[in-house]
């Protein structure tokens, strides 16, 4: 099955709204998985700099020629992501989601997971689904979410640079 908008629904994704003007408080606290999409018909446009904080130092922007090399035509879903419970079990999706769009404007992280999302140029265009699932279910769903997108695509998602391992 092909890992879009109409299969994530199909699997429970809900919200499917812009990060633009996202309500915080209308994503579960709950733990989850959440997926960063672009609408029909947007085409990639990588700025020079990204919009994201800075992270120990680093920068998060790359070339224009390594944004490419990251796309993925055709694909609708750009990242995957997850929210646990957190040492502290006080995470979840609403903190997990609104800690990634502060990040994209220029906050720093806790983490940089997603970083090239925040160097595209209507990245507050992009959507972000969630679906609320068990603690230990987290890691295996998203581990198999990322292979089935590489099934289809033959490699992961725009901004996931890392392959989730199932536990």
């Amino acid at each position: 099955m092909p890992l879009n908008r109409k299969s994530l629904k199909e699997h429970g994704f809900t919200g499917f709204r812009p990060l633009g003007d996202l309500d915080t408080n209308r994503i579960p606290q709950r733990q989850g998985i959440f997926a960063v999409l672009r609408p029909p018909g947007m085409e990639p446009r990588f700025l020079a700099k990204s919009t994201a904080g800075i992270f120990k130092k680093k920068n998060p922007s790359l070339s224009q020629a390594d944004l490419a090399a990251e796309w993925v035509d055709d694909a609708d879903v750009l990242f995957l992501g997850k929210a646990g419970a957190g040492s502290k079990g006080n995470r979840g999706l609403r903190r997990q989601i609104s800690e990634f769009v502060d990040f994209g404007r220029g906050k720093p992280p806790g983490h940089w997971d997603g970083r090239l999302i925040w160097q595209l140029a209507d990245a507050e265009s992009l959507l972000v689904a969630w679906k609320e699932l068990p603690p230990e279910e987290l890691t295996p769903a998203l581990a198999e979410y990322q292979a089935e997108f590489i099934r289809q695509y033959g490699r992961l998602p725009f901004a996931n640079l890392v392959q989730t391992r199932a536990a």
